[in-house]
Parts: structure tokens; C-alpha cells; sequence
């Protein structure tokens, strides 16, 4: 699919990954309509692109559905959906403090992975209804997952939970909409600088670097957005997790 003169949905385009592929889609010649819950991070990306911003909980079906309305109205049907939207809960399944509570677990895995599941099915019903491209295609939907979906670290069981979920989906999503010319797709970032990283020492960024084979550096959100890009582009990507991690493998800690 050409970027060019789309539609495109991103959420959590407000910071971090988000951001960068709402960049990178609008100097591809997309329309961006920025979804995330920091209103105020939307606004300023989608000032920033000539994008529309659209304030929402993905895991609150009413609010998405209207924003997904109100950038169908700005831009038209979206063709492209990216959700890079995603939280943490640190926190082992046994702690000092007993049992890891059960509303930090819960919401976790409503925010990424029944909001993931929301947004790709909304998406999916405006896109089924357009108009063919080349070979049938209608749209594609790409989900941000994270290579902590297969070595989840020690107090990541909320997170490695939910990553592993959207990466489950994959497949099968991929196989149910296939039918209507929509593509699935997911990314598996390892380390990536955004603001989850904010709080790393500069002794600790080191040695999180040392601990990638090549390159030994942290992922820019560029990065990503170029896969992404890539991943929309080539029709023959469908039902497919893509790692971009440098090789990383984590240790449990």
C-alpha cells in the first residue's frame, strides 16, 4: 500500500514510538489523526504534522469509537492503523508485600491488550468497507508488541502478559480479516529510547547497551517508524511478528 494521500490511526502517537510514526506517516504524505490518553501530548504531535488529535482510552470502547468517528470526518477512512499505546505496572506476582494487586495487573492488560483488540476491531470495520486497492487489498493494522513477549523479565508479568497477547493475536487476526483484505501485522521493539526509559541512569543505559549483540545502543523510535513503514508498504507481510532488537535476547533480570 502507497502511504501517500491515506488515512492513518496512531495511537499513543502522543510520545515515544507513537510519536515517531506519526511523524515519519505525515512526511510520507499521510493524514494522521493522533489517538492517545495525554491530550496534551496529541495536541503537540498533531500540531507539529498538520494531524488531527484525538484524546482517548483505547480500552473504552464509546471514547474510541468516537475518536476513530471524528478522523473519519477529518481525514476519511482510515486505511492504516498503528497502536504503539502501551503502560507498565512493575511488579512481581509475589512480592515483599504479598500478591501483586490485582487492579495493576487488570489494567494493564485492558490498556494493551483489550485496547489493542479494540482499536483493531474498529478499525477493521471501516476498512472492510472500502474500496479495493491493488491485489484486494483494503488496509493493514500494525500492533506494537515488545520482545518482553517472549523474555519477560522479572516484574514484568503485567507487560510480558500483555506484549505476549498482542503477538497471539496476530495470526489469527490476520486469518479472520484476510477475507476482507486486511492485513495484521505486529512489531517487537527490544530496547528503545523513550520516556519509559526517562528514569535509567546513564550507568545503567551503558550496561543495557553492553547487553545488546549489534548494534550496542538503544533502538531510536525513527527506527521502529521506518519498519513500520516498510511493514504497510510490502502487501506480502501479513500475520507476522517482526523483532527489532539487535539481536537481544533478555536475561530473567
Amino acid at each position: 500500500m502507497r502511504i501517500s494521500g491515506q488515512s492513518a490511526l496512531v495511537a499513543g502517537g502522543g510520545s515515544g514510538i507513537g510519536a515517531a510514526v506519526a511523524r515519519h506517516l505525515a512526511r510520507q504524505g499521510a493524514r494522521v489523526a493522533v489517538l492517545d490518553l495525554n491530550g496534551e501530548g496529541a495536541r503537540a504531535v498533531a500540531a507539529e504534522i498538520g494531524g488531527l488529535a484525538c484524546p482517548c482510552d483505547i480500552a473504552d470502547a464509546l471514547a474510541t469509537e468516537t475518536a476513530i468517528a471524528a478522523a473519519r470526518a477529518a481525514h476519511g477512512p482510515a486505511r492504516i492503523l498503528v497502536n504503539c499505546a502501551g503502560i507498565l505496572a512493575p511488579g512481581r506476582t509475589l512480592g515483599k508485600d504479598g500478591p501483586m494487586p490485582l487492579e495493576s495487573f487488570r489494567r494493564v492488560i485492558e490498556v494493551n491488550l483489550v485496547g489493542g483488540f479494540n482499536l483493531l476491531r474498529l478499525a477493521a470495520a471501516g476498512m472492510a468497507q472500502l474500496d479495493p486497492l491493488g491485489d484486494g487489498e483494503r488496509g493493514v493494522v500494525i500492533n506494537v508488541s515488545s520482545i518482553a513477549a517472549y523474555e519477560g523479565q522479572i516484574g514484568q508479568i503485567a507487560y510480558a502478559t500483555s506484549k505476549a497477547g498482542l503477538a497471539g493475536m496476530t495470526l489469527p487476526a490476520a486469518r479472520d480479516l484476510a477475507r476482507h483484505g486486511i492485513r495484521v501485522l505486529s512489531i517487537a521493539p527490544g530496547l528503545v529510547e523513550t520516556p519509559m526509559m526517562a528514569g535509567v541512569s546513564e550507568e545503567q543505559r551503558a550496561a543495557l547497551a553492553q547487553s545488546i549483540p549489534f548494534p550496542q545502543r538503544l533502538a531510536e523510535p525513527a527506527e521502529i517508524a521506518k519498519l513500520a513503514q516498510h511493514l504497510i508498504e510490502n502487501v506480502m507481510l501479513n500475520g507476522e511478528v517482526v523483532r527489532i532488537d539487535g539481536a537481544l535476547r533478555m536475561a530473567p533480570k
